[in-house]
């Protein structure tokens, strides 16, 4: 299990963002394609251009093409031509709430090292973080 910083130490989302992002990722779980896992996620995130964008996880007979659904939403707002975003909602039914793999937080560090993460399950438990907490000393080719 991932250990997580104190919720004291953490800026969550407002509640706008958090009900707009978990509403759109409920709706992405409902379209997961997991027939080997049977571990359906959901992600949806908002985009600096302030659109929401969604997406699940999409499984594959040879694993390692199966693609999750924090990075299918990344690739939708890449498509869109957004390069950053602000906020993130992970949604699972996993108890506790599923946090993304360590190859989405680095591609979650890409895009948006400052942005804020809640994960989320069916109960309503949740965690909040930040990507950078996801991903301490994460990776970069280009500095800012």
């Amino acid at each position: 299990m991932v250990a997580f910083p104190p919720a004291a130490t953490l800026s969550a989302m407002d509640t706008y963002t958090f009900t707009l992002l978990l509403g759109a990722a409920q709706a992405a779980y409902a379209h997961a394609y997991a027939p080997y896992s049977h571990f359906q996620v959901g992600a949806a995130l908002l985009g600096a251009d302030g659109q929401v964008y969604a997406g699940c996880n999409v499984e594959n007979a040879s694993y390692g093409l199966t693609r999750c659904a924090e990075q299918s939403a990344i690739q939708g707002m890449n498509t869109a031509g957004v390069r950053q975003f602000d906020a993130l909602v992970v949604y699972s039914e996993s108890t506790p709430p599923a946090s993304p793999c360590g190859a989405c937080r680095q591609i979650l560090f890409e895009f948006a090292p400052g942005a804020k993460v809640a994960c989320v399950n069916h109960l309503g438990e949740r965690l909040d973080i930040q990507v950078s907490e996801l991903l301490p000393h994460g990776f970069r080719m280009a500095q800012e």
